[in-house]
């Protein structure tokens, strides 16, 4: 993918805090940066969402035997 430069402006404080953050997570700047962003725009979110959903179905007959009607609100 094609990156784009950004230029923004913030407090000395929230750079320092990014900055802070980023090296506690062995990533730069930019990179933390552009997790945030993703992670509020809900990509990450929507990922693990239809992660789960294809697990569930491909384990459907797994979890209906193990567990069974009961489970599913029919007694």
């Amino acid at each position: 993918m094609a990156k784009t430069q950004l230029n923004v402006r913030v407090d000395e404080d929230t750079a320092r805090a990014a900055r802070e953050r980023a090296t506690a997570r062995g990533m730069s700047v930019n990179r933390y940066i552009e997790e945030l962003v993703r992670q509020d725009a809900g990509e990450v979110g929507h990922t693990f969402v239809e992660a789960a959903a294809d697990f569930m179905k491909q384990y459907e007959s797994v979890f209906a035997e193990e567990f069974g009607a009961e489970r599913e609100g029919r007694r």
